[in-house]
């Protein structure tokens, strides 16, 4: 049975974790445990309950903020003229040997299931990503995710209550 647990830097194998994209790899093994200590980003993994020193894949979250401009027409419609709080997902990464299984899927529900959470203790419009590459910018807008306006693979996905 798969669960998202956060990071535990004496359980969780971070050098056993490849998504063969070296800087998500370097920054799960030498940075993650750090920004989390200094509040910089939560840190999720998604592993097994049956090895859950196994990490699957992982996301971050940490607040963040948009400028009204850059949301598509329609939601700046609704919203003040200055940035808006948000929240936003840092990096997300599945296991090579995992590809395929839909994990990316559901670390994306993950994250967003938890922003809506959040969303009841702390107002936040959209959760918030950078896209690294346009394949990375396809799979989030194959989940809905929209670009902003002036920076193309900046995404954001509303959190609902327009």
């Amino acid at each position: 049975m798969l669960e998202e647990q956060l990071l535990n830097p004496d359980l969780h194998d971070r050098a056993g974790f490849s998504c063969g994209i070296p800087e998500l790899d370097d920054y799960l093994r030498r940075f993650a445990a750090q920004h989390r200590r200094k509040g910089v980003s939560t840190v999720y993994v998604l592993v097994d309950s049956g090895k859950q020193s196994l990490i699957l894949g992982f996301y971050t979250l940490s607040a963040a903020q948009v400028d009204a401009a850059e949301l598509s027409d329609a939601d700046r419609k609704k919203l003040p003229r200055y940035p808006v709080p948000c929240f936003r997902m840092g990096r997300l990464a599945c296991r090579t040997d995992q590809r395929g299984y839909g994990l990316g899927k559901l670390l994306i529900g993950c994250a967003v299931e938890r922003c809506l959470q959040a969303r009841n203790q702390v107002a936040a419009f959209a959760l918030i990503v950078d896209a690294k590459n346009s394949e990375a910018k396809a799979f989030y807008e194959h989940y809905g995710f929209r670009s902003c306006a002036d920076a193309a693979m900046t995404l954001y996905l509303p959190l609902g209550r327009n």
